[in-house]
C-alpha cells in the first residue's frame, strides 16, 4: 500500500480520471429526460419549421405594399382571405392584398411579412387600413430559422435543460439516448456514528455524511444507493463494499480513510479481487485523507469522515469522476458560480498543499469583499455561515489582504 504521507497533487489525481470511460447509453421517455446527459449528438432531421410562419397575430402582407404607411398617412390593402391554423393556405396574395393570420400560421404564397393587428384598422369587409410600414421578413419565422437539416442542435455530453427538452420535442425525439446515471453506493463508517433519529451518547455523533453525500450525488447527475451505517468491523465493511461493487459504479465510504489504527478503508478496498490502490492522500486541505482504489470497472472511494472535508473532497474528486462517467470533461465544482472579490485579510497557508478556505461575502464602498470563515473540518456551521470557497494554490505561501480572488460560490 502506498504510504499515506506520499501524497499526490490534485492535478495528478485528476489526470488519472482521463481513463474513466462513459457508461452505456439508454433510451428514456422525453418526459423523464430533464437533467440527463445526452449520449450522442442530436441533429435536425429536416429544415425547421420548414415553412414561413407568423410570429404575431395580424395580417400577412407583401412588405413593399406597406412602404410609407403611418398614422397620418395610412396605407390600404384588400383582404383576400384568412389563413386557417394548422393548414397550408391555398390562396396566393396579389399586389395590394393581405390575409388575416394568427401566430404560428403559415404565410400564404406572395406574402413576406406580417403587420401586427394593433397597427391595422378594418375599414369594411374588404379593406384594411395600415398605420405602420413593415419590411420584408418582419414578424416572420423563416423555414430554416429554427434549424437546417443535419445541423447539430444538441451535442453529446450536454445536460438537458428544460429548453433542451423542449427542443427535443420540436425535433420529434420522443425517446432520447442518454448516458446511464452512475450509481454511487454510500456507506458511513465509525463506531461513534449513530442514526439521525438516535440521541447521541457522549462521544457519539449523528450520521451527517449519508445525507449530504446522497444529495451531492443526485445533484451531480448520479443515482445514490444508501447502504447505511457500518461500524469499525473489517468483516462488515468488506460485506458492504462487496454489496456496493456488485450493484454500483462508485462506492463512497466516508470515514476510515486516514492512517489510524482503526482506519480500515484502504485495507478493505485492497481485499477486493483485482483491486489496485491509485491514491492514498492528496495535497489538499480539507480533504487530504482521500483514497481511490479501482477494482475492474468499479471505483472505490474513501472520503474523510469530517463533514467539511467530506464535502470538499466530493467536489474535488467524486464530482469529476461522475462527470467522466457521464461522458463529459472531468471538472470539479461544476455547479458552483464564481465571483471576484477582495480578500479582507491575509490568508497564510501551510507549504506543500493547496487549500480551500470557506469565506463569507460582503460589500464595502469599493465592491465585493471575501471574509475568511475559519473553523475545523468537523464543523458544519462554517459551511452554513460561508458563501463559498477560495482556492489558495499549491505554489503560493498564502494570499494577501486586498488581493482579488475568485470565490467558488456554493450552489
Amino acid at each position: 500500500m502506498k504510504p499515506f504521507f506520499h501524497v499526490q497533487t490534485l492535478a495528478e489525481v485528476q489526470a488519472r480520471m482521463a481513463d474513466l470511460a462513459p457508461l452505456a447509453a439508454e433510451a428514456v421517455p422525453l418526459a423523464a429526460a430533464g437533467g440527463r446527459t445526452l449520449a450522442a449528438d442530436v441533429t435536425a432531421p429536416r429544415d425547421l419549421p420548414g415553412f414561413a410562419r407568423a410570429t404575431m397575430d395580424g395580417y400577412a402582407v407583401r412588405g413593399r405594399d406597406t412602404f410609407g404607411a403611418g398614422e397620418t398617412a395610412p396605407g390600404f390593402v384588400t383582404l383576400a382571405g384568412e389563413v386557417v391554423m394548422g393548414q397550408a393556405p391555398t390562396l396566393v396574395l396579389a399586389p395590394g392584398q393581405c390575409a388575416r393570420i394568427g401566430t404560428g400560421g403559415m404565410l400564404p404564397a406572395g406574402a413576406d411579412a406580417v403587420i401586427p393587428v394593433e397597427h391595422t384598422r378594418p375599414m369594411d369587409e374588404r379593406t384594411v387600413e395600415l398605420t405602420r410600414a413593415v419590411a420584408p421578413g418582419a414578424n416572420v419565422l423563416g423555414p430554416r430559422d429554427e434549424a437546417a437539416a443535419g445541423q447539430v442542435m444538441l451535442a453529446r455530453g450536454a445536460r438537458l435543460r428544460p429548453q433542451d427538452v423542449g427542443l427535443l420535442a420540436v425535433l420529434g425525439v420522443a425517446r432520447p439516448q442518454v448516458v446511464q446515471r452512475p450509481r454511487a453506493a454510500i456507506v458511513s463508517t465509525g463506531d461513534e456514528v449513530v442514526p439521525v433519529g438516535a440521541e447521541p451518547a457522549p462521544g457519539q455523533v449523528r450520521d451527517v455524511n449519508t445525507y449530504t453525500l446522497q444529495t451531492l450525488v443526485r445533484e451531480a447527475g448520479g443515482e445514490p444507493v444508501v447502504l447505511g451505517l457500518v461500524g469499525d468491523d473489517p468483516a462488515r465493511l468488506r460485506a458492504a463494499v462487496d454489496e456496493a461493487r456488485a450493484a454500483c459504479d462508485l462506492t463512497l465510504l466516508s470515514g476510515g480513510s486516514s492512517v489510524g489504527q482503526r482506519d480500515l478503508t484502504a485495507e478493505v478496498f485492497l481485499g477486493c479481487p483485482g483491486a489496485e490502490l491509485l491514491v492514498h492522500g492528496v495535497a489538499v486541505a480539507p480533504g487530504k485523507p482521500f483514497i481511490w482504489a479501482r477494482a475492474g470497472a468499479r471505483q472505490l472511494l474513501g472520503l474523510p469522515g469530517q463533514v467539511a472535508s467530506c464535502l470538499v473532497a466530493f467536489h474535488l474528486f467524486v464530482e469529476p469522476m461522475i462527470e467522466r462517467l457521464l461522458g463529459r470533461e472531468a471538472r470539479s465544482f461544476t455547479r458552483f458560480g464564481t465571483v471576484a472579490a477582495r480578500l479582507a485579510r491575509n490568508l497564510p497557508k501551510a507549504p506543500g498543499r493547496e487549500e480551500y478556505v470557506r469565506v463569507r461575502l460582503g460589500r464595502d464602498f469599493a465592491g465585493v469583499v471575501a471574509e475568511p470563515v475559519f473553523g475545523k473540518s468537523g464543523l458544519l456551521a462554517t459551511l452554513i455561515q460561508g458563501h463559498g470557497l477560495v482556492r489558495v494554490p499549491l505554489e503560493r505561501e498564502g494570499l494577501d489582504q486586498g488581493e482579488t480572488v475568485t470565490v467558488l460560490v456554493f450552489p
